[in-house]
């Protein structure tokens, strides 16, 4: 009889904490559901997405440090980004014939000419081009240019250091790209509400904009990098000649200036007659009659 009793009184016990244990986790899921309802009132977002921005900045914040700690450990001289420019005057013998030149120096080690502006006037002749060409090749163009000068006004080299904004950008472009399928991630298995898909689909947009914008960004600093730039003035002296004091036909001039007035004179009588066609009619007519009145 103590025997059982014992045993109802373990069985009232165990269900005790049973339920005492399923009302404290029904309060601890409340607990969150309140917060999460609060978090939803004071920002405006979802917990996924909050949660996923917050990471987001982490993860930047997180990739910038490491390649910049990884760039200066490695000190490497081939990630160097640097933009190099140059521009130059020089004086020739012929504009013409110095602007070929250039050019199949600038064809010999794979650059072009972006542009040219040539004028000539009673003083001097120049010509005015850029040329785009491989970094690696940029101080033997700008050397081989130069030398077709008999005088070399100026020559300037500026460099740009642009590896520190490469790299930033690089790191954040792999972020954004990180984030941004993390993002679709969420909208084709965690987003539920039409809320959460709106919210999902504005921060892709917003994304999608910022990863164009920096690989843009990119785009044009490979390019400056890749290929420098060589701006080229080229000008050629000229001595002006004495203008005559007077003018002199010679028998030729004389000749054709003869002819061309006889002509004019003959024009002018046939349009003189043309004129005075009724007074020609008129005369012929009282001839004819005073003709015949003497017969």
């Amino acid at each position: 009889m103590k025997t059982n009793k014992f045993r109802i009184s373990r069985i009232i016990i165990l269900v005790g904490v049973i339920l005492l244990g399923y009302s404290c986790a029904n309060s601890e899921n409340k607990y969150a559901l309140d917060s999460e309802h609060i978090m939803l009132e004071d920002t405006g977002e979802t917990p996924v997405l909050s949660s996923i921005e917050s990471e987001e900045q982490t993860k930047e914040v997180a990739l910038l440090g490491s390649d910049r700690i990884k760039t200066k450990k490695n000190n490497v001289d081939a990630t160097l980004k640097i933009i190099k420019n140059a521009n130059c005057r020089i004086k020739v013998k012929d504009v013409e014939e110095a602007t070929v030149l250039a050019k199949k120096i600038a064809l010999t080690y794979h650059g072009y000419i972006s542009d040219e502006r040539f004028t000539n006037t009673n003083y001097t002749k120049e010509n005015r081009f850029t040329i785009r060409i491989p970094q690696n090749q940029f101080d033997v163009v700008l050397d081989s240019v130069c030398g077709l000068a008999e005088f070399v006004d100026y020559k300037n080299i500026s460099t740009v250091d642009v590896t520190e904004e490469y790299i930033d950008i690089t790191s954040r472009l792999q972020t954004k790209l990180d984030v941004k399928k993390r993002y679709e991630t969420i909208l084709r298995t965690r987003a539920k509400t039409v809320e959460d898909i709106l919210k999902t689909e504005e921060k892709l947009s917003l994304l999608q904009e910022e990863i164009e914008s920096a690989q843009g960004r990119l785009h044009y600093l490979s390019n400056k990098v890749s290929y420098s730039t060589v701006q080229v003035d080229v000008y050629q002296t000229i001595i002006p000649k004495d203008e005559p004091a007077g003018y002199e036909p010679n028998f030729l001039d004389k000749a054709k200036q003869g002819l061309s007035f006889g002509w004019s004179i003959i024009e002018n009588l046939t349009l003189l007659l043309f004129y005075i066609w009724p007074l020609l009619v008129l005369g012929s007519v009282i001839f004819v009659y005073f003709k015949w009145i003497r017969k």
